[in-house]
């Protein structure tokens, strides 16, 4: 963080980047459980509706004022994720059976507030080891 109450763009970027890779990687993953090649060309079709709802959720929320904030940012764009990427898909043309969404909105709330825990977790760490 700067001196002042926004976030540098470095860290706005690279949330937006850490975030793009897990539900990047939760697709992938979700393909190899169903024995499907993680990283081939189906990943594309796999990942869209969630990464269009991250997408959403970045650009339709104040994610940009404390990007690595556990509480609202990670909630919201996890929410909006989810719910979002279940609900593209669906109108797609794709399934979304009940075991999927379970799986699926536990994943992402995994990927997505996992990291900023961690952050913010070792940023309390930090403040206490401050003199």
């Amino acid at each position: 963080m700067t001196t002042s109450s926004r976030p540098a763009a470095r860290t706005i970027v690279l949330s937006f980047i850490a975030d793009l890779v897990l539900v990047i990687a939760f697709a992938a993953l979700g393909r190899a459980s169903h024995e499907t090649e993680a990283f081939g060309p189906g990943l594309v079709m796999t990942a869209w509706p969630f990464v269009t709802a991250l997408v959403i959720a970045w650009a339709a929320s104040f994610v940009f004022q404390k990007p690595t904030a556990l509480a609202p940012t990670g909630l919201i764009i996890w929410l909006v994720t989810a719910a979002g990427g279940l609900g593209i898909r669906v109108l797609s043309g794709d399934t979304a059976a009940v075991p999927f969404i379970i799986v699926a909105t536990i994943t992402l709330a995994l990927f997505l507030l996992g990291w900023r825990l961690i952050v913010m977790l070792i940023a309390k760490r930090r403040a206490r080891a401050m003199p």
